[in-house]
């Protein structure tokens, strides 16, 4: 993988969509963040760093908790998500709370600097998320806890999404992807490590980590209709895919989603759909 390119990409999709990210009548990101907040469990006065930030799932909770007299920094690679948060700590007139542009894979950061590290979704899209995750213990204190959150890995099952949507995205569209973003391939870089939590567990342990817990989570998504998670879909990692496809796949692949959520949610209601999210928390092997 070229990585350099790679990122560009990656941060050209989300600078993108960051006006709209999480922001779309469909709820996901902010249950998931304060959930892996509430684990994390950042005290008053700590010093919090949350990397891959987005617009600010976990960046916000934990700044509630850290109070005045602690510290929240967001980091991202994608120029217009950081514009975003700033613009809402502006907003909330939190002065213990800051986002920077900044590659997650190498930040430039001081050695000891943090109690606690967030990442939301994020730590595993590194292109070298094994190698990032050693280098993270130089940026925490002594005793320092990291806590991150992954999608629930499967054989067999689409990558990221939530198990229903396997039968719903027909293979052929996916050779429409980029080689590195197709099953095949997110199956050796993501369930290698991923999918089975003793191997991550023992990934962390040599990354320099102890007391690993690996917490496997349904966290709820609600939609308001099909048609909303749709459009959701087109501000999160899922419009690779919708950028790629011709435009006659990709109106096939709207209403295949679209008739398929609308059988999930059984009537006039919203979507809902239990999401198996997967919570890890560790701690630094020093201290």
């Amino acid at each position: 993988m070229d990585s350099s390119a790679y990122k560009r990409q990656v941060a050209g999709v989300f600078d993108d969509s960051a006006a709209r990210y999480d922001r779309m009548g469909v709820e996901f990101f902010t249950p998931m963040g304060r959930r892996l907040v509430e684990l994390a469990a950042p005290t008053a006065g700590e010093r919090v760093l949350d990397v891959g930030c987005g617009r600010g799932a976990s960046l916000f909770p934990a700044a509630e908790l850290v109070g005045p007299r602690g510290r929240a920094l967001g980091i991202d690679l994608a120029p217009a998500m950081v514009e975003e948060v700033g613009k809402e700590i502006a907003a909330r007139g939190l002065s213990q709370v800051e986002a920077r542009v900044m590659d997650a894979e190498n930040p430039e950061l001081p050695a000891g600097a943090f109690d606690v590290l967030l990442g939301g979704y994020s730590i595993i899209f590194l292109p070298d998320a094994p190698g990032a995750l050693s280098r993270y213990t130089e940026f925490l204190a002594d005793g320092g806890r990291i806590a991150f959150t992954s999608p629930v890995f499967r054989a067999g099952t689409f990558p990221f999404l939530p198990p229903e949507f396997t039968p719903l995205i027909p293979s052929s569209l996916l050779e429409h992807l980029p080689a590195e973003w197709r099953p095949e391939a997110l199956v050796r870089r993501f369930n290698s490590w991923l999918e089975d939590a003793g191997d991550l567990t023992a990934t962390l342990e040599r990354a320099g980590y102890r007391e690993v817990r690996v917490l496997d989570e349904p966290v709820r998504m609600t939609a308001e209709s099909p048609e909303r998670w749709v459009e959701w879909s087109h501000t999160q990692g899922m419009r690779l895919l919708w950028q790629n496809l011709p435009a006659p796949q990709r109106e096939d692949l709207r209403e295949r989603l679209i008739e398929g959520l609308d059988r999930l949610r059984g009537g006039s209601g919203p979507v809902v759909i239990e999401v198996p999210v997967r919570f890890v928390t560790a701690r630094v092997a020093r201290g």
